[in-house]
């Protein structure tokens, strides 16, 4: 992690003007090499059956991947941003909150590979991720 230590409330105002604003994302913990943070299961995030949508699940699972990436790195010099992503939905949910963990499992020079695991207010399994994050050098 960076030398940089930053609070749920600081991290919170980066989704200022966002689509992480739009969803009503919210950053829980961060700590190095693991962000938590939670999304509503609402009319921002659901598709036409009134259920979470796929789409809202990945978006939740790189935000915080990326997160997470941005804050082990030093932002002045590098620039992380999404790579890949894979995603295994096994189950919905309808309303509440949802919750993802992503932890880094590799922390390289130029990626981060990170899994996500989403899970509803019960600690049910909905989704698990794998996200590879690029960590590009900012040319000056």
């Amino acid at each position: 992690m960076s030398d940089k230590r930053y609070s749920p409330e600081q991290i919170n105002q980066l989704n200022k003007g966002t689509l992480m604003e739009q969803l009503g994302i919210e950053y829980l913990e961060a700590k190095d090499g693991f962000i938590k943070g939670r999304m509503p299961v609402d009319e921002r995030t659901f598709q036409p059956y009134k259920i979470l949508h796929g789409g809202a699940t990945i978006a939740l699972a790189e935000t915080l991947a990326s997160i997470g990436s941005a804050l082990a790195v030093d932002s002045e010099k590098y620039l992380v941003k999404g790579q890949n992503v894979t995603a295994t939905h096994v189950r919905s949910a309808s309303s509440g909150w949802v919750y993802g963990e992503a932890e880094l499992i590799h922390r390289g020079k130029t990626t981060h590979l990170w899994n996500v695991d989403i899970k509803d207010e019960h600690d049910k399994l909905l989704s698990t991720c794998r996200l590879t994050i690029f960590i590009a050098p900012i040319k000056k």
